[in-house]
């Protein structure tokens, strides 16, 4: 089976930069997978397409370098096992708040009888390679996302679930969980602080922690931090910001112009 690189870099202890796709363009998610990044997520929860598009984004990432990933709208096996079969070597699923949750996702991502996956590879098969059915369980990566204080309070029996990868944290949901504005930088304290207690549990049970980031900034201090996966931002964040800082560039350097008739 084709290897999935970023499982590799993650167990080599190495910090890893995942992209976001968050717009039906396969051509710009074959950009960002020749842009650098370890990983590019196809995002359906949030993301400005549906299940459809799902397929032709995970195309464009697939024909660069970066693994394909794929967060869902939902815990749903059936829902999952067709991202799969789409070619993603990695899920995303928000919204794990408990242990019970957390099997359900590494049984979604895994064949009988590690797993109620259904037989159906697809495209998986066709990018993946022949002996994608046997070698799929151990390199999918499943993630599950920490984004409450519910959680919070399971945190310990849920990185402890035997075949998860890692924990990845929306810290905007958890700072509205925690009573905070979403969106801050510096994070508040009291987010900070589980961002603190979500890693150390992480790496205590041998497995990775992810996290969105606003920027490249936050991510630095993340990583610092100790996580391992940092996304910083969204590729229409950071097209906007790129194209913000450019216009802001030319207007503060352009010549200001007299009078005249105004063409």
């Amino acid at each position: 089976m084709r290897e999935n690189l970023l499982k590799r870099l993650l167990e080599d202890n190495s910090t890893t930069i995942n992209g976001w796709v968050s717009v039906d363009s396969p051509y710009l998610s074959e950009v960002l997978s020749y842009s650098g990044l370890n990983s590019v997520t196809v995002d359906l929860q949030h993301g400005m397409f549906g299940f459809g598009a799902a397929v032709g984004l995970l195309q464009g990432v697939s024909a660069g370098p970066a693994t394909p990933m794929a967060r869902c709208v939902t815990l749903d096996s059936a829902t999952i096992g067709k991202l799969l079969d789409a070619g993603a070597y990695g899920i995303i699923c928000p919204a794990i708040d408990t242990v019970e949750q957390a099997r359900a996702l590494v049984a979604a991502c895994r064949y009988p009888p590690r797993g109620v996956r259904s037989f159906g590879p697809a495209r998986g098969l066709l990018y993946g390679g022949s002996d994608y059915v046997t070698a799929a369980d151990s390199t999918i990566l499943s993630w599950a996302m920490i984004e409450s204080v519910t959680a919070l309070a399971n945190l310990d029996e849920i990185v402890a679930v035997p075949g998860l990868s890692g924990v990845f944290v929306g810290p905007n949901d958890l700072a509205l969980s925690l009573g905070e504005r979403p969106g801050q930088w510096p994070l508040p304290a009291t987010v900070w602080a589980a961002l603190e207690r979500i890693v150390s549990a992480s790496h205590s049970a041998g497995i990775k922690a992810g996290i969105f980031c606003v920027d490249a900034e936050s991510a630095r201090a993340l990583a610092e931090l100790g996580f391992d996966l940092l996304t910083p931002g969204t590729d229409v964040s950071i097209l906007r910001a790129a194209v913000e800082d450019r216009v802001a560039a030319i207007r503060d350097s352009a010549p200001r112009q007299g009078g005249g008739s105004g063409y």
